[in-house]
């Protein structure tokens, strides 16, 4: 499996940990056609340095009206660059920064972002 095989795999498993924990949502992989014309979470990875990943990147600029927030995955080895692509986007869109968590996710950062995403599509939120 190469590099953004073994990433997709680890997102992957993030996800179906949520659904486990009992977030109902569907996943959609991204790629640079596809449009989004319903509010939803971005999870990605962060590569390189700390940097967006191109193909999210090229998503985003497609579909930003829609994001209502964003988690990112990433190796704490990285120091300060942990997850940055998060905080990137949260930045740039003006969208809440749901998690950074580690690789796969563990439960509790799991079960924190399941709280933070129910959050965001509540009825509430939306009327703020």
């Amino acid at each position: 499996m190469d590099g953004l095989g073994q990433l997709n795999f680890v997102l992957h498993r993030f996800i179906k940990k949520a659904a486990g924990a009992g977030l109902e949502a569907k996943m959609i992989r991204i790629h640079k056609d596809i449009v989004i014309s319903e509010p939803f979470v971005l999870i990605t990875y962060t590569t390189g340095a700390g940097q967006v990943p191109d193909e999210v990147q090229s998503f985003l600029r497609a579909n930003y009206r829609y994001l209502l927030g964003v988690a990112a995955s990433g190796n704490r080895n990285w120091g300060n660059l942990f997850a940055k692509s998060g905080e990137t986007i949260a930045h740039q869109f003006g969208v809440p920064l749901l998690l950074q968590f580690e690789l796969s996710g563990t439960s509790s950062e799991v079960d924190a972002f399941v709280t933070h995403t129910r959050a965001v599509f509540s009825p509430a939120a939306s009327a703020v």
